[in-house]
Parts: structure tokens; C-alpha cells; sequence
């Protein structure tokens, strides 16, 4: 069985275009995953059993002012896929720890400090302020290892072709939603 990573979340109909979606023209840069709205603290859940791969920093104010520092875990899923949680409050699982589908594994966290996003923030981060969205899982899903690209920052890849390991999550996602 699988699952809904964010069982709290705002909606379950995911952004095929425009902002969240994946491969979002941010200007600069893209989106490499889909977000998923949710209140903060809400419960993170694994979509699939599998095997921590990785764990750590995701966004940090050090970085761009108007983040909040949040994490990410990585879980190689049975299938051989990749999933990466992102724009987590906290992490509940430990590098090559298994995990079963439905354990939760963190928490959504706040990612942007509205205080600190101006005229010179990116168009992007400044319609996600003027919509009010503070919380949210980033989700990211690829291929194979390595799940780290180069030119990324904070969810998204800065060149222009997408990187070959990288899938679009959004059918994949939507597939684990009963009828």
C-alpha cells in the first residue's frame, strides 16, 4: 500500500502549471518538485517503504534572508525510485534507517519569513508571500542516485534543461489517491 505524503494538506489537486508546479519557470531558474500546501507541523508520511538515504539542511536563512531554516530526507522507495521530503520542520528517521509506507518521518515547516521579502526578492517568492503560503512540503522524486544536482538551490535547477535523473513527480503523486 501507499500514501498520501501529507494527509493535512489544503488539497490534494496538484499545480500542472504555474506556481508549485514542476519544472516552474522561475526566471532563472526551475522547480524541481511539486508543493504541497499545508498548515505547519502538519505530519509528513512516507508514500512507500524504503531506506533513508540522506538527511540535512534544506533552506536556511544563511542562504537567502527571507528562508526559514527546514530539512529534507531522501528515501530510496522499493521501487527503486527516489523520494526527497523537503521544507520539513524536523526529521524523525535516521540515515539508512528502513521506514514503512505511512510512517510519518517529520513535519511541515515554515519556509518563508514574510518580514524579510522586498521588491528584491524573486517575483516567485513574492507571490507565494502575496498568497500567504508560509508552510509547505517540497516534494522532489527521481530516477536513480545520485538525487543531489548540480546548480540547484532550494528546490530548484538552474539551467536550462531539466536533469536527466529528475522525474515529474505530479502523475506519480496523484496515482496514490484512491478513486
Amino acid at each position: 500500500m501507499k500514501f498520501w505524503p501529507v494527509p493535512n494538506c489544503y488539497s490534494k489537486n496538484l499545480p500542472k502549471s504555474g506556481p508549485g508546479s514542476f519544472a516552474e519557470n522561475r526566471s532563472d531558474r526551475h522547480h524541481c518538485g511539486v508543493d504541497i500546501y499545508a498548515p505547519k507541523g502538519s505530519d509528513v508520511i512516507s508514500i512507500d517503504s524504503g531506506k533513508v538515504l540522506a538527511k540535512g539542511v534544506f533552506s536556511s536563512p544563511n542562504v537567502k534572508p527571507y528562508w526559514y531554516t527546514t530539512y529534507f530526507v531522501a528515501i530510496k522507495n522499493k521501487t527503486g525510485k527516489i523520494a526527497k521530503y523537503c521544507e520539513l520542520e524536523d526529521i524523525l528517521v535516521t540515515d539508512g534507517s528502513n521506514v514503512e509506507a505511512g510512517q510519518i518521518i517529520g513535519h511541515v515547516g515554515n519556509i518563508l519569513n514574510f518580514n524579510n521579502i522586498d521588491q528584491n526578492s524573486p517575483l516567485y517568492i513574492q507571490k507565494i508571500k502575496d498568497a500567504g503560503i508560509k508552510s509547505m512540503l517540497h516534494f522532489e522524486l527521481y530516477a536513480k542516485e545520485p538525487f543531489v544536482l548540480e546548480n540547484y538551490s532550494g528546490g530548484n535547477w538552474f539551467d536550462k534543461i531539466k536533469p536527466s535523473n529528475l522525474l515529474d513527480p505530479t502523475e506519480y503523486l496523484l496515482s496514490l489517491i484512491p478513486c
